[in-house]
């Protein structure tokens, strides 16, 4: 480490992305200083994994350590829509990985992930609030304020910003964009879920309403409880938050596939709200930093791509700094942007279709092929790079194309 720095890396933010980041520069040997403004373990949605995660823990040595936590394994997801169910297995994907994920109370997972950075080497400093930024003398000199209020300078090789919604250097560099996304809102909870069906396999349930325009998810944890979400547009959230969510809790209760499950059952956590949650940014990366997680963009809650996202952006950034600092020639935009974005893309047109009703012509078509859903499935497991799947490389057009035959044949048969 040169004497002219504090440290090698900054990571802003000690969630997944900044988490799995330090562990990965920490394991090449570079010091590391998180900053997180929040003190841990604290709440944020989000909790259900997809398989290509486990890819990334995997690489850091981390799954023995989350599976002693005893998470909910997920193999799988299903979709709903007025009483009929598509079920997507992980294990008949198209793409060889992992079968299997966690569905994860964010607090536990968030924290023992930074943990076991601390344990590595990570410097991590709570209640910091990162208030400046700039390059100055070929360094990174970042400001922040510690816990007492007390200003703080710490200079830097690199920094990596983490920091989810908080988007500390989007804001520092004015580099937040204008998201294209239709505005859309959730409200949420956690709930005793004692009438739980012992046949149910416990993997995480989309219920499409309102003519898709709106959507609930349920997802149980293996401590007897789960998340329960709604989705839809913002008057709607607002509708659903009144009188102590009394409309939140009669669409569930009065939902065909859950039926009486919640009805009556004591709140582990008050109904919470996120208000137009999708973002972007103008650039991914600059001259000293680079953005990775919720702190680039988000699109939306619905094919659980949050963490995935963070944790594939995390790695995906480490290794670089770690080739640049190192003395490689790195191509940021090659190798970090154009690859991010070519994943969030993907998800980005799965979104789209969901909304739209394109999705749910294909989930609830009787001429769903084994092949084509295997294909669509590596998708839900976050498979988004693999260019072998046309529902990857081809992902503009095809679901549209798809669902057009399906309903060509449909009304061939009538």
């Amino acid at each position: 480490m040169s004497n002219n720095t504090d440290v090698d890396v900054v990571i802003i933010g000690a969630g997944p992305a900044g988490s799995i980041a330090a562990m990965k520069l920490l394991n090449a040997g570079l010091s590391v200083v998180v900053l997180e403004k929040a003190t841990f373990p604290r709440y944020v949605i989000g909790e259900s994994l997809l398989p290509h995660c486990m890819d990334y823990l995997n690489d850091l040595d981390l799954i023995d350590l989350i599976n002693k936590e005893g998470f909910q394994v997920k193999t799988g997801a299903t979709f709903v829509r007025e009483g009929h169910h598509c079920q997507f297995i992980f294990k008949n994907k198209h793409t060889k990985g992992w079968d299997t994920t966690w569905q994860v109370q964010r607090e536990r997972f968030d924290q023992v992930l930074i943990n076991e950075a601390e344990n590595r080497g990570a410097d991590v400093k709570y209640r910091a609030t990162v208030c400046g930024f700039k390059n100055a003398d070929g360094f990174r000199k970042i400001t922040y304020n510690n816990e007492d209020g007390v200003e703080v300078h710490i200079q830097s090789k690199f920094v990596v910003d983490a920091s989810g919604y908080g988007r500390v250097l989007p804001k520092l560099l004015n580099l937040i964009g204008k998201t294209n996304s239709v505005p859309r809102s959730g409200a949420f909870c956690r709930i005793k879920d004692t009438k739980r069906p012992k046949h149910l396999n416990n993997n995480i349930s989309h219920i499409s309403f309102d003519d898709n325009k709106s959507w609930a998810w349920v997802i149980p944890f293996s401590n007897g409880t789960s998340s329960i979400g709604l989705i839809g547009d913002t008057k709607s959230v607002e509708k659903w938050m009144e009188n102590n969510g009394q409309l939140f809790h009669e669409i569930f209760s009065s939902d065909r596939f859950f039926g009486e499950r919640f009805k009556n059952e004591e709140l582990i956590m008050s109904i919470r709200s996120s208000t137009n949650y999708a973002s972007t940014v103008t650039q991914l990366y600059g001259p000293g930093y680079v953005l990775c997680g919720n702190a680039t963009e988000f699109l939306d809650p619905i094919f659980s791509s949050g963490v995935t996202l963070a944790i594939a952006s995390g790695h995906n950034a480490a290794t670089l700094v770690i080739d640049q600092l190192n003395g490689k020639d790195v191509d940021w935009e090659k190798d970090y942007s154009e690859h991010l974005i070519k994943g969030i893309n993907v998800f980005r047109s799965y979104v789209k279709a969901w909304y739209d009703g394109t999705m749910a012509t294909i989930f609830f078509t009787d001429q769903f092929n084994e092949k084509t859903k295997g294909q669509l499935c590596s998708v839900l497991a976050g498979y988004v790079w693999d260019e072998s799947n046309p529902f990857v490389s081809k992902h503009y057009r095809l679901p549209k194309t798809l669902a057009q035959v399906i309903e060509l044949q449909s009304t061939a048969e009538k």
